[in-house]
């Protein structure tokens, strides 16, 4: 009896473990994503990283075949059905298998299979297809749709769908289609059909539970972050769609947004996405080192172009990997190219250079280096516009290792919002600021960065090229650089901006004087940073600093470093230029009373335009050294009616009788080398019987004024002596 009973227990049990498992797996049935691409390109590199990120099990087909389904730009896509019709019939008759259709080229997963699964048993339903706002193609049939009351999204989608596989085989095999004709067409006119509605129990996911299209719909969404992930929150319908679809016309802002999905970057992580893909180029020879064509182009006058030919043969690469190309427009920088091509002769692989009286214009020179660049078999492209400088020569090294079609780094016009890239596009194609454009280029966000366009410099993936030719005019109406952009959005290349380091700034070069013989000489105000590279002192702040001894050769006579010798040559030169030197006689006309009573060989700064100039140096450079060993005396801005260049000849004026200044204090800056350009000359303060008879060129006096420093020009005896003198706050 007892032998019966527990027979009949455990075949009990085993009947409940088998209806369990029956139960199990109807509730959890496998899932198979399937996909259609005719080619690999970056959207659907995007696609499957995301699909790797959350394990989910894809089938690709139709790559490696032609697409015969029309363009973006038209209605079209019978060809996926026929594919698919083809690819699904190994699995029209698999039970217990869910097939889900996406499109590859513009979609990203936020989750996994059994999110996926959960919440399509909440429809109860057989097959699931995404919805939009829009009737399309065909606007007429919106009116057969079933109502819809809780939802704008009431029309059906072809981008995204789900459900048993029977159902899903017989959907797309329910009638024939021409490869040119309409997928969404198609679809839509079973769905609307009640019979055929009811035969497969077909639904829409009305409020975006699973697919999220995002054309119509950008308003509704926002990216959240949770224990270190990243996904889409539909603000509208509160929900969290899986599979993000960036649909129609607002790719770049689906693009953009894929920056952020998929765990790419994180408020917590930081930028996963970066440390994808990677090459290193640590791990090889030299010799081995990918080939790079440089394509220099310098297509308007540009301050600071000495500098920027320096910075690109500093680059951290080996030459012999390197050919130069360069366009040049501008006849005033004939002779940066020229010293450039001197100065590196031998050094590069090969060097090309199309000039000024070549009149070859920007888009066809852009074109061409992408063809020299093909013709040499060259695995990268750089492109670099005169206007970048460059701080970090591992600039080359650090883009390539990063790996990807299209990379640029973060460049911007120093304290300024202009920069290399744009966020987003606005109607027209043009630029329009993205909601993360200021977190970027402030570095409040560091990362990698699939951006609509980027320019001034470009490093592109040799494999890339064939697709780009022509890229430069490919779009005539826009300028070479965004027809280069429209270009490889329309090839679906992805451009990358990253600002994981500072690599360089932006030149401002729109408001370039060029009739001057030493043009940089007036960019401290636009180009200001790049002004103090070459003229302020390298040891200028030193002086700044707390526990900084600051040399006084005479008593309240303070010395510093504040210029470079090159500020020193080319305003003299500049000077010299101008030719219009003061007699050095009383009779002044430059004067408001006509009257000099210490007169000199001069040449006062409003009378070359410097005078703003000047002021402006006065405020930002002498200013905070004399609050420094003046303690206690401020005025912001510092006032100064006379700011002249002197000049010291034996032939002409070789000294200066003495006298006070008529200021709170002055400065004197020696300009020259003595016993190199000049002999003899310095200055003598009487009441201290104290001469300072060496000056040092780029270095300046700073004394006081009227009352106690009574002092003379000591005479010059061979050669020529400069010096720049302000009587300040007088």
């Amino acid at each position: 009896m007892k032998l019966v009973l527990l027979f009949e227990v455990i075949i009990s049990l085993v009947i409940i473990c088998c209806m369990a498992t029956d139960m199990f797996s109807k509730e959890k049935p496998d899932l198979l994503v399937v996909t259609i691409a005719t080619e690999e390109n970056d959207g659907f590199r995007q696609f499957l990283r995301s699909a790797k990120l959350y394990g989910l099990n894809v089938k690709v087909l139709g790559l490696g075949t032609t697409w015969r389904g029309g363009t973006m730009q038209s209605t079209g896509g019978g060809h996926k059905i026929n594919i698919l019709r083809e690819g699904l019939k190994p699995f029209k008759n698999v039970e217990n298998l869910i097939i889900m259709f996406v499109d590859s080229y513009d979609v990203v997963f936020t989750d996994g299979k059994d999110a996926i699964l959960d919440k399509f048993s909440k429809f109860n339903s057989r097959v699931i297809f995404s919805a939009e706002e829009a009737c399309w193609p065909d606007k007429t049939l919106a009116e057969k749709y079933p109502i819809v009351k809780d939802s704008k999204k009431k029309y059906l989608n072809s981008g995204g769908f789900l459900g048993y596989a029977k159902e899903i085989y017989e959907i797309v095999s329910h009638q024939t289609i021409a490869d040119d004709e309409d997928d969404q067409l198609y679809y839509t006119k079973i769905y609307i059909n009640r019979a055929l509605r009811h035969e497969w129990n077909m639904k829409l996911d009305t409020k975006a539970e699973i697919f999220q299209n995002l054309n119509w719909a950008l308003g509704e969404i926002v990216i959240k972050y949770k224990n270190g992930h990243s996904y889409l929150y539909n603000i509208e319908t509160e929900t969290t769609p899986v599979v993000i679809h960036g649909n129609g016309p607002i790719k770049p802002e689906f693009y953009r947004l894929s920056n952020y999905l998929a765990d790419g970057w994180t408020d917590t992580t930081g930028c996963l996405s970066c440390k994808e893909d990677l090459v290193d180029l640590g791990k090889l020879k030299e010799v081995d080192y990918p080939a790079v064509l440089v394509s220099i182009f310098i297509e308007y006058a540009t301050p600071f172009i000495r500098e920027f030919f320096e910075q690109v043969a500093a680059l951290k690469y080996p030459k012999d990997k390197i050919d130069i190309y360069i366009h040049n427009r501008v006849l005033l920088h004939e002779k940066d190219v020229a010293k450039f091509l001197e100065d590196t002769k031998d050094l590069y692989k090969s060097t090309r250079y199309i000039s000024s009286a070549d009149n070859v214009n920007e888009g066809i020179a852009r074109n061409w280096a992408i063809d020299e660049c093909i013709q040499k078999n060259c695995k990268y492209l750089m492109t670099i516009d005169s206007v970048v400088q460059i701080t970090k020569p591992e600039l080359l090294v650090d883009l390539i290792e990063q790996n990807r079609s299209i990379i640029a780094p973060l460049l911007k016009r120093p304290g300024k919002l202009w920069s290399n890239f744009w966020g987003a596009l606005g109607d027209t194609g043009y630029y329009a600021r993205s909601e993360d454009y200021m977190d970027i280029i402030n570095y409040n966000r560091v990362g990698l960065w699939n951006v609509p366009h980027a320019t001034n410099l470009l490093l592109i993936h040799g494999h890339r090229l064939t697709l780009l030719k022509d890229a430069f005019t490919f779009n005539r109406a826009y300028d070479p650089d965004m027809s280069f952009s429209q270009k490889a959005r329309s090839q679906n290349i992805f451009i990358y901006l990253t600002n994981r380091d500072y690599w360089g700034h932006l030149i401002y070069a729109d408001e370039f004087e060029t009739n001057h013989l030493n043009n940089e000489l007036f960019e401290i105000f636009n180009n200001r940073l790049d002004w103090e590279r070459r003229y302020i002192h390298k040891n200028y702040s030193k002086a700044l600093e707390p526990d900084a001894i600051i040399e006084m050769p005479c008593p309240d006579v303070y010395w510093f470093p504040i210029v470079t010798e090159t500020f020193c040559d080319e305003f003299v030169a500049e000077m010299e230029n101008f030719g219009k030197w003061s007699n050095g006689k009383n009779e002044d006309p430059r004067l408001a009373g006509g009257y000099e009573n210490v007169p000199t060989v001069d040449i006062h700064m409003n009378q070359v335009g410097y005078e703003r100039h000047w002021l402006h140096f006065l405020r930002e450079f002498v200013r905070p050294l004399q609050e420094k060993v003046f303690t206690g005396y401020f005025h912001d801005p510092p006032h100064a009616l006379l700011n002249f260049i002197v000049r010291y000849k034996p032939d002409e004026q070789p000294l200066l009788r003495p006298h006070h200044d008529a200021s709170t204090y002055t400065i004197n800056i020696a300009l020259n080398t003595p016993m190199v350009d000049f002999e003899g000359g310095g200055c003598r303060f009487l009441r201290y019987n104290c001469s300072i008879t060496s000056p040092r060129k780029g270095w300046m006096f700073m004394h006081p004024g009227r009352l106690t420093h009574f002092h003379e020009g000591l005479r010059v005896t061979k050669g020529t002596r400069y010096i720049m003198v302000s009587f300040i706050d007088p």
